[in-house]
């Protein structure tokens, strides 16, 4: 598969605008035009991942953390990051990084994790944007009508709540004349032509905009479409970090505490708070969430669930009697090999490996 049309497959549902300003995004090393058919997803790509990429034929790594974050002046193989970006290039190993915006987005990362520990019915804990809207409405001769509804339900239109292929439909008449050098699918050169048409409104979430129109031109019998397309004041569906749920049945805070080493595969977690206190809400952030503990508790959740809380987070945590479970930053991303491949699975073409490098730079004992 065209590494760029691998991309667009992933930042369809990943958008890269949905990260943060400050986060460094998308293809970081490579070839938009290179093939790609072996994938390996990872947490972060160091010598030892490029090594285990380099064994395996693998042409395109996918991480989380993103590889190239700091200004670069130089690449060289005297400077660590210079090394990797030669090897990467020297083997045609292509490099792309998924961070905050695969945090943020539906299906992402938190998600996931919310999924894995087994909550459900989840909220966004901090909302962070609302996606644009757009009204579509296209004018089809009525033998391609259904055609051209099936390609914009297909690409992504139509889409309001938990429904699908939304679209309104009035009938009309529609009046065009072939110019010269035209090649009409109905009618001939220098006569007007009078059409029964039926004109086909929906809805376009911007970040698949592109991908519904030429869906519809393609499948549109007409040389040169009509259409529509207004942006709306409606607001989207809301994106952010962070999830709260509320628990079927409460349980101690203990008794969380043991189901999620077991979820995550951990000996020992760090705790804040009362073992005993009953737990009804919880929220969860992935890696870094000291700074929405507060946040957490407005929403109503008792406890969250994070990594890299510092101590005078943990302080501050105790005096406003917030619950906090810190699984640490590693053991609430490394899932992301299994979320992301679950993601990759459904495309045709590539073949997808989890990295089995061990990135957990801390030893507990």
């Amino acid at each position: 598969m065209n590494l760029k049309t691998l991309i667009k497959k992933i930042e369809s549902k990943y958008p890269l605008n949905l990260a943060y300003d400050w986060d460094n995004v998308g293809l970081l090393v490579g070839d938009f035009n290179m093939d790609v058919k072996k994938v390996l997803v990872v947490l972060e790509a160091n010598e030892k991942v490029i090594d285990e990429a380099i064994e395996n034929n693998i042409d395109l790594i996918i991480t989380h953390h993103p590889f190239i974050f700091k200004k670069i002046n130089k690449i060289n193989t005297s400077d660590l990051k210079g090394r990797l970006i030669h090897r990467l290039i020297k083997n045609d190993i292509g490099l792309y990084s998924m961070h905050t915006n695969f945090d943020i987005a539906f299906d992402g990362l938190n998600d996931y994790f919310m999924e894995l520990m087994g909550f459900e019915n989840c909220k966004i804990l901090d909302v962070t944007n609302n996606e644009v809207l757009y009204k579509l409405a296209v004018y089809v001769p009525t033998t391609h009508v259904e055609k051209v509804k099936a390609s914009l339900a297909k690409s992504g239109a139509g889409h309001i709540g938990n429904y699908s292929h939304c679209s309104f439909s009035t009938e009309g008449i529609g009046n065009f004349k072939p110019l010269d050098g035209a090649n009409p699918f109905i009618g001939n050169r220098n006569e007007l032509e009078v059409v029964e048409e039926i004109k086909i409104e929906t809805i376009v979430p911007q970040r698949v905009l592109g991908g519904v129109i030429s869906a519809m031109i393609n499948v549109h019998p007409y040389e040169e479409v009509a259409y529509d397309l207004y942006k709306l004041e409606n607001k989207g569906g809301s994106v952010g970090l962070g999830r709260v749920s509320k628990l079927k049945e409460s349980k101690k805070l203990k008794d969380l505490c043991e189901d999620i080493k077991v979820k995550l595969d951990m000996k020992h977690i760090r705790i804040v708070g009362d073992l005993d206190s009953k737990i009804n809400k919880v929220a969860a952030v992935t890696g870094s969430g000291a700074d929405m503990v507060k946040k957490a508790q407005r929403s109503g959740a008792d406890v969250i669930i994070t990594g890299d809380i510092k101590y005078h987070d943990a302080q501050d945590a105790l005096d406003i009697g917030m619950n906090v479970v810190d699984c640490g930053h590693f053991d609430t991303e490394d899932v992301f090999k299994d979320a992301m491949k679950r993601f990759l699975d459904t495309i045709d073409e590539i073949d997808v490996m989890k990295s089995e490098i061990d990135l957990n730079p801390f030893i507990i004992i």
